[in-house]
């Protein structure tokens, strides 16, 4: 029985599911098996076996004496993160046509089976075909071989699906770092270099940067090592060195084609050192420096390193291989180097860069001169003098992260805000957009020239946001004149007082009065012909009745309310009618002295 599965984990707990089958042979096949466990699948015998085989089996190997298929459907397919230079294997639907060539495998040598593990009416909404290569691979060896053809694009190849323009970007971005291209993406004569090795130009651009004497580390890198060799590249290499194993033997003759490639030195070991450098020039992006429980990557991309990892604690690594699980944010190391600062330097020198770095943290400006390999600090002091943009701009980030309430809101400069906000519901333009996202938008407009002079934090608590804020007011067209006649801050209400108006809800703005002083007032009064929500307040000051229309609280809703409070207030007037009764803000006893 031949059982198609997704990988390796999912081959491991089929197997250890299967546990001991008796007479039963249980094989695992898979890229990293043992060449002894492809052996067994491939030589046969009489036991009864079961075969657990990813896609490598559907046609590089021919399992002899298979008569039952089973196909889980599924498929490991590579996806490359273009942005931070990793891959990633991600599970997909099998395609019809791996479909077609699994069962295939059981009829190879007579009648067979094939169980297929989805509904038949799934099948014909599978995809006809695996996604082509060009669509999912690293494109930086075929970049450097298009511009090597002459053209860069890879316009004028006739190819089946033309290349991803992410892709192809992402290349050439690799491929000018390293010199291998110029400006144009015509490659260079080290280009040429590169692409004569048979090698990924990252490898190839350390054989050379070392003068060949990386060879062995290059040869080491230039395919998958198994995994018992462990994470540490060091170590992995000295593995490769005593290995008796079929991996060991390829090693071996690819280092010596390396060395007889025209760019070696004489042959030389290499130490601890060199090894570390040879995977930083490859990898410059991938320097990492310990930051906290993990490593953070020249690309901004952290790193973890397995449990056990003899890694683990080196101040910094260079990372040779790492994959990043779709929809994980952390890579995780699977071969790397212990490097020093000095060779994370020198391998990733182009990625160098010192400058002032201005912007708003823990609530207030924070101005550094800082040194950065990409993503990683490697220095920092404070900056007294910085750039005047750079501190307007980490201010503004700061009146977003933190509101508009850094600036100094006297009550009179809240009532202007409130005030403006009523106008523009209601009437629309010319009157200004007050909320938070259109005073953001204009605030070269309202907050010039006191943002430029500020600094700091304190500085932003100094502004006077209500003088600031009236320079929006629409004094071109004349109607800031006319701000107190749509949306006075007051009203004169019968008994003669002025109250003030809340704007706090624009819809309908309160006038908040004591019932007494609105005797005799027949209707609502309004402002920008919204009338206003009347709250009737009793003489301690509490609302005793909420209205927008006077005339009908007099008629219905008066009599209830003097009934209840006439007997706890009896020092106020209380009138049968007070449609007619005279307004008053004093007490009875005020109004017969």
């Amino acid at each position: 029985m031949l059982c198609f599965l997704p990988g390796v984990g999912e081959i491991a707990r089929v197997a250890a599911q299967l546990g001991d089958l008796g007479d039963v042979e249980v094989l695992q096949v898979h890229g990293r098996a043992s060449a002894a466990v492809q052996d067994a699948v491939l030589v046969g015998g009489e036991r009864r076996r079961v075969v657990l085989a990813t896609s490598v089996a559907e046609s590089s190997l021919t399992v002899p004496g298979v008569r039952v298929v089973v196909d889980s459907g599924l498929a490991r397919e590579p996806r490359v993160d273009h942005a931070r230079g990793l891959s990633a294997l991600t599970t997909v639907r099998a395609s019809q046509a791996a479909g077609r060539q699994r069962a295939g495998r059981a009829g190879r040598e007579a009648p067979g089976a094939v169980y297929r593990c989805w509904a038949e009416a799934e099948d014909a909404r599978l995809p006809r075909f695996p996604s082509p290569e060009i669509k999912v691979a690293d494109l930086t060896a075929f970049a450097l071989q298009a511009a090597c053809w002459g053209d860069p694009e890879a316009t004028g190849l006739a190819l089946l699906d033309p290349p991803q323009g992410g892709a192809m970007a992402a290349a050439r971005s690799v491929l000018t770092a390293i010199g291998a291209v110029d400006s144009d993406g015509r490659a260079t004569e080290r280009g040429g270099a590169l692409a004569r090795l048979g090698l990924h130009p990252r490898l190839g651009r350390a054989l050379l940067d070392t003068s060949g004497a990386g060879a062995e580390v290059v040869a080491l890198l230039s395919e998958e090592a198994p995994r018992e060799y462990g994470d540490d590249l060091a170590a992995a290499l000295r593995a490769a060195r005593r290995g008796g194993d079929a991996y060991a033997g390829r090693w071996r003759a690819e280092v010596r084609r390396l060395r007889a490639s025209g760019e070696s030195t004489p042959a030389q070991d290499a130490d601890d050192r060199s090894v570390g450098l040879v995977a930083a020039l490859a990898f410059p992006e991938r320097v990492a420096k310990l930051d906290g429980g993990s490593y953070l990557m020249a690309s901004g991309t952290r790193a973890a390193l397995g449990d056990g990892s003899p890694l683990r604690g080196a101040p910094w690594i260079a990372v040779a291989v790492a994959d990043r699980p779709v929809g994980k944010g952390h890579a995780r190391v699977q071969l790397a180097a212990v490097v020093d600062e000095d060779v994370a330097r020198s391998a990733a020198a182009s990625l160098y860069e010192e400058g002032q770095e201005v912007h708003w943290a823990d609530g207030d400006v924070v101005a550094r001169r800082v040194e950065r390999l990409g993503a990683i600090e490697l220095a920092a002091r404070p900056l007294t003098d910085a750039d005047p943009v750079l501190v307007r701009d980490a201010l503004l980030e700061g009146l977003r992260q933190e509101g508009l309430g850094l600036l100094r809101w006297s009550p009179d400069a809240g009532v202007l805000r409130q005030r403006l906000a009523f106008l523009r519901l209601h009437r629309g333009e010319p009157w200004p957009d007050v909320s938070d996202d259109a005073l953001h938008a204009r605030v070269d407009e309202w907050l010039e020239p006191e943002l430029s002079r500020a600094r700091r934090r304190a500085d932003l608590a100094r502004i006077d946001a209500g003088q600031a804020l009236a320079r929006l007011l629409p004094w071109a067209s004349g109607d800031a004149g006319r701000l107190d006649e749509l949306a006075p801050e007051r009203i004169a209400v019968p008994s003669g007082s002025r109250i003030r108006i809340d704007y706090g809800n624009p819809e309908q703005p309160v006038l908040a009065v004591k019932l007494q002083e609105m005797f005799g007032l027949h209707e609502s009064p309004s402002v920008a012909g919204v009338p206003l929500l009347v709250h009737l307040l009793s003489p301690a000051g509490r609302p005793a009745a909420v209205t927008a229309d006077l005339a009908s609280f007099w008629k219905d809703g008066y009599k209830g309310v003097r009934a209840e409070l006439r007997g706890r207030y009896p020092k106020h007037p209380w009138p049968e009618d007070p449609a007619t009764a005279e307004p008053t803000r004093h007490t009875n006893a005020r109004l017969r002295r």
